[in-house]
């Protein structure tokens, strides 16, 4: 059976490995508790075959292996795992850009000349760079068993393209939207302008900390 002191070394090796790993929080908590599970089934093993506690942590902790050994099997886990996370957000909000990207001007009372080309070139861009986001999206979603089709530099180059893209797209989108005030005043006032910027402001940020979260585990 496990008891509270049979635990002290195995969360201590559990400490050090997870003082050197970066990435998503939950997906980091769940691959530590996998950890533990497997070195409290190990010392339960070793102490059923008639080893004293502190002997069977040493030996559960001795054949887990080293952190520095370790580490990087699992911050490769993490790092896929960001990829994926940021991979999902982007279909997310490529996806409501491409359907409620229109309807923001739906209805709006423009009376002015048609914008101009340089403008109508900016706003075809914008979503040009988005279509480039989902398609790199979609390849960092492929399963994680993939080794035929994808390994760790391929994972590294697909979502460095993806955040190259993302940034790209937000200063695209924030330019597009300034321009659009500039050229009809009535534009924040328009409440089908304001949601979809507050959305838009939103979802940058939401893609922000999951592309930091990805930097990280990939540092």
């Amino acid at each position: 059976m496990r008891g509270e002191n049979g635990a002290t070394i195995v969360e201590e090796r559990l400490r050090e490995l997870g003082a050197r790993l970066r990435g998503p929080r939950r997906l980091r908590s769940d691959l530590l508790a996998e950890a533990r599970h497997g070195l409290l089934d190990a010392v339960d093993a070793y102490r059923e075959s008639g080893l004293p506690a502190a002997e069977a942590q040493r030996r559960a902790v001795a054949e887990f292996g080293a952190p520095a050994e370790l580490a990087p099997a699992y911050q490769a886990e993490l790092a896929a795992g960001a990829l994926r996370g940021l991979s999902l957000r982007v279909v997310a909000l490529a996806t409501v850009a491409f359907v409620a990207g229109d309807l923001t001007w739906q209805g709006a009372s423009w009376d002015g000349s048609p914008p101009p080309a340089a403008y109508q070139l900016l706003s075809a861009s914008v979503g040009w760079i988005w279509a480039a986001a989902f398609v790199l999206a979609a390849i960092g979603l492929l399963p994680a068993g993939r080794s035929a089709l994808r390994g760790r530099a391929v994972d590294r180059a697909v979502g460095t393209a993806l955040t190259g893209v993302l940034a790209l797209g937000v200063l695209a989108g924030s330019a597009l939207f300034a321009w659009s005030i500039g050229l009809w005043d009535a534009a924040l006032t328009w409440p089908p302008m304001i949601i979809g910027a507050v959305v838009a402001a939103a979802g940058y940020l939401w893609l922000g900390r999951a592309a930091h979260t990805w930097l990280l585990a990939t540092r």
